[in-house]
């Protein structure tokens, strides 16, 4: 019988408390977690993830709300960072306030989730609760029909691509920390050990001056020695077959596409226009879609209708394009009323209101 036992034995009603949560152990499990997925190639700690990250959140913070005042920009920020990271936000509603939680597990019927037990970060160590799926909003992308109650980060859709770009990263950053880039080797002539030593410390500290050596012409063998005994040699490794630049560029742009960012954007020689189509591709095709799918959960969990508008936030349209159009639609309708046509009608044959 071991002394807790007897400890146990002697206050049988003493209750054991343990930490749960984002306590002390989990921040040291999801630390660990993060270690072990970055070497794994999820890459999120490279330049390309976290300027889309900061395109996600900074768009989504820009968005236009209306029918419920919860959503302000910080937590709108919040949420494209979650969900461009995590692919899910989840937060539990208290009363007029949202409390994101850092983390949370599920119980599913019918793979809908009927309730969950939450992390609620604080700054002494957090807490856990449970909660009807009523209670919170669960915001999911990339939804896999085998787990659907599961959200999908963009990066995870492209791990292969992350992988690589991890790696060619990592690759790139060890070689210049210890490849010998820059260094030569000079022959010597045969001298004792202290010459040699001290000729070749001799050359430090002369950059830019002329270095004047005398040669020796050192016979061995019965054959004379090369006259060129003092040609260096460079050390430098040669990157080019592996090419290193061409692989970083098409992972890079593999993940920008991941994540719905055109690749000609980060491009040097990207014009003004082409920004703008990229502004338009990333709102348009990617983030207005998203902002619909947040839209329709805080709508279903707050009782009214939401409306999430990143379109005219971000400005992801031609201004001058639209003026010129609007000008050619007041001439069409006007010259539509000279000709007695109904302008109405005429709309609704381009299909518009």
């Amino acid at each position: 019988m071991g002394f807790m036992d007897l400890l146990r034995r002697a206050n049988p009603f003493k209750v054991e408390m343990r930490s749960s949560g984002s306590g002390f152990t989990a921040e040291v499990m999801r630390m660990r977690e993060a270690y072990i997925s970055g070497r794994t190639g999820l890459g999120e700690l490279t330049g390309t993830v976290s300027s889309c990250i900061s395109m996600w959140q900074n768009s989504l913070a820009l968005a236009k709300v209306n029918g419920t005042d919860v959503l302000d920009p910080c937590l709108l920020a919040l949420i494209g960072r979650s969900l461009a990271v995590r692919g899910e936000f989840l937060a539990l509603i208290d009363g007029e306030d949202l409390v994101p939680a850092s983390d949370w597990n599920t119980k599913t019927y019918n793979a809908k989730p009927v309730a969950y037990r939450l992390s609620i970060p604080e700054a002494g160590g957090g807490r856990s609760m449970t909660a009807l799926a009523g209670e919170v909003v669960h915001v999911r992308i990339n939804v896999d029909s085998a787990a659907p109650w599961l959200g999908v980060s963009p990066l995870r859709t492209a791990s292969l691509s992350a992988g690589m770009l991890h790696s060619v990263e990592q690759a790139l950053s060890e070689a210049y920390e210890w490849m010998p880039f820059g260094s030569q080797v000079v022959p010597m002539p045969e001298s004792p050990e202290t010459d040699n030593t001290a000729n070749a410390s001799s050359f430090r500290g002369q950059r830019g001056r002329v270095l004047l050596r005398e040669s020796v012409v050192v016979q061995a063998a019965g054959g004379p020695a090369p006259q060129q005994d003092w040609k260096p040699s460079d050390l430098t490794p040669n990157l080019q077959g592996a090419v290193p630049i061409e692989t970083l560029n098409a992972a890079r742009s593999s993940i920008l596409t991941s994540y719905g960012i055109l690749p000609a954007l980060f491009d040097p020689s990207t014009t003004g226009q082409l920004v703008r189509e990229a502004q338009r591709h990333l709102v348009q095709f990617t983030l207005q879609p998203v902002a619909d799918l947040i839209a329709d959960e805080f709508s279903d969990k707050l009782g009214g209708e939401v409306t999430l508008d990143a379109l005219t936030g971000t400005q992801a349209f031609d201004t001058g394009a639209a003026a010129r159009s609007f000008q050619m639609l007041i001439a069409g309708l006007a010259a539509a009323k000279d000709a007695g046509i109904d302008s109405k009608a005429a709309l609704a044959m381009l299909d518009w209101t």
